[in-house]
């Protein structure tokens, strides 16, 4: 239980590099609907939807098969300067070739400045650049470092962000348009923008000395087995993205943008499952592969499964039962008018977690075409369901079809997981917690025991015991263990 025990540390410490940034970000999103109307919030949001595909599409799924390979072959060195050489090659063609299109990217994609991408394109590139040494320190277990990295960037971004967005307007400062010739009707948009650009320029120059060190030869061979093991990813990453994205640029083309502003801020408070997941993954994708050839590793992986879906589970339902504590992260009294999606989010968010645990086997047994196919599956039903269901319904069919979507992934991928690479997973406990979890939720927001936190504290009680009565054979072994 030993190698467990330093899984369950090395993911606290990147629960810091996930949580910290996630905390300040969702401190932002005060800010912002404080700052912004739900029209101007929602072109703030656009932003990132489309810097999510692009990153997926810069990244080529190299980041997992760097994963992959470093554990697998011998010669480590020319599998990190291999995957560092690509992704730097592809990202400087991209920049020269997307900011000479910049104002047609920009048309295309219906901002209404075209400085948004030029900004855009330059954060992309430097946040891409960084990718493989951020990936390095996870698998050389450097947690600390990787944090130091992490969480230094988002403090300079949200302390640029409060100084354009609050403490420029506060005190009616004069800012030099440096080099912006024309700030158009958004200037506070522009700013904020120009603060991610300035935190990812930070972090690329204080990461050069771990870049340095890397030996530069290029293995042709050893590129052409990351392509094969990346490019599929790649292709499920991009399904991915429109599965979490497609219904915010659908509600506003249907609804408006002040619809898709109200929809998306709420949306955000299922950040805290967000924070959750991502902490895990930074901690258990290199943890995965590295126990793969383990005797013992599938039990390993069945256990964290199990223990992931209790931390879940009871994360979904604090937020859920205390959801008036964490409103006081929205700015205006406008946004909460989609409050009602935030349980479904949260548990569609669940689900995706489990998900993401189930996608070892196919990176294991090098299947990554699976991941691709389950997430082209989710990405056609997200599409279909949004487009019949949005007009009639709203933003909530666009939630439902979120949790529908993970759902049916998550449950194909077990199936086929079953089949390729058998893990014995204990479903009738992981069904057990999301069940508990999903009703002691439904009680505390559905019925009129919501503003009642007696109950509320109540019940949360009573599942931590629950937990502890079920796994507290587990949690001696994990504990008393070296």
């Amino acid at each position: 239980m030993s190698t467990l025990k330093r899984f369950f540390k090395d993911t606290v410490i990147y629960g810091l590099a996930a949580v910290l940034p996630r905390a300040l970000n969702i401190i932002l999103v005060h800010l912002k609907t404080n700052t912004f109307e739900p029209d101007k919030y929602s072109e703030d949001t656009k932003y990132y939807i489309y810097a999510a595909y692009f990153n997926v599409l810069l990244t080529y799924g190299l980041e997992t098969a760097f994963f992959r390979f470093f554990t697998k072959e011998k010669e480590k060195g020319k599998v990190i300067s291999t995957s560092f050489i690509s992704i730097s090659i592809t990202t400087l063609t991209f920049l020269f070739i997307a900011l000479f299109f910049s104002d047609a990217i920009s048309e295309f994609v219906g901002f209404s400045n075209p400085l948004f991408v030029k900004l855009l394109i330059i954060t992309l590139v430097l946040d891409t650049l960084v990718v493989i040494p951020y990936a390095y320190l996870r698998v050389t277990n450097r947690p600390i470092k990787f944090t130091f990295f992490k969480v230094s960037n988002i403090i300079i971004y949200v302390g640029l962000a409060y100084f354009f967005l609050w403490f420029v307007p506060k005190y009616k400062l004069e800012l030099p348009k440096i080099f912006i010739s024309n700030l158009g009707k958004s200037p506070q948009v522009i700013y904020i923008f120009l603060a991610g650009v300035i935190a990812s320029l930070f972090t690329f120059l204080t990461m050069l000395p771990i870049i340095f060190k890397f030996k530069f030869t290029f293995d042709k061979v050893i590129f052409k087995k990351l392509l094969v093991y990346g490019l599929p990813i790649m292709i499920g990453g991009l399904a991915f993205v429109t599965n979490e994205n497609f219904d915010k640029i659908l509600i506003e083309k249907i609804n408006g943008k002040e619809q898709m502003g109200i929809y998306a801020a709420c949306y955000k408070l299922g950040v805290f499952m967000t924070i959750f997941i991502m902490a895990f993954r930074l901690g258990a994708e290199p943890f995965f592969f590295k126990i793969a050839e383990d005797k013992d590793a599938k039990e390993k992986y069945a256990t964290i499964l199990n223990w992931f879906t209790i931390f879940g589970s009871l994360f979904m339902f604090i937020i859920v039962a205390y959801i008036n504590i964490f409103t006081v992260l929205i700015g205006k009294e406008a946004f909460l008018e989609a409050l009602n999606i935030v349980p479904i989010i949260l548990l569609a968010n669940l689900f995706l977690g489990i998900y993401n645990n189930l996608s070892i086997w196919y990176k294991l047994t090098d299947k990554t075409k699976y991941g691709m196919y389950f997430s082209i599956i989710g990405a056609i039903i997200t599409i279909s369901l949004n487009i019949i269901f949005i007009p009639i319904y709203g933003y909530i069919a666009a939630a439902w079809t979120t949790l529908i979507v993970y759902f049916i992934m998550t449950v194909t991928s077990y199936i086929y997981g079953k089949k390729y690479y058998k893990i014995p997973y204990q479903v009738l406990k992981v069904g057990f917690y999301l069940l508990l979890s999903v009703v002691f939720s439904a009680i505390s927001f559905y019925t009129d025991f919501r503003e009642n936190y007696y109950i509320s504290t109540l019940l949360l009680f009573l599942f931590i015991g629950i937990i502890y009565l079920k796994e507290k054979k587990t949690i001696k072994q994990i504990t008393n263990s070296n």
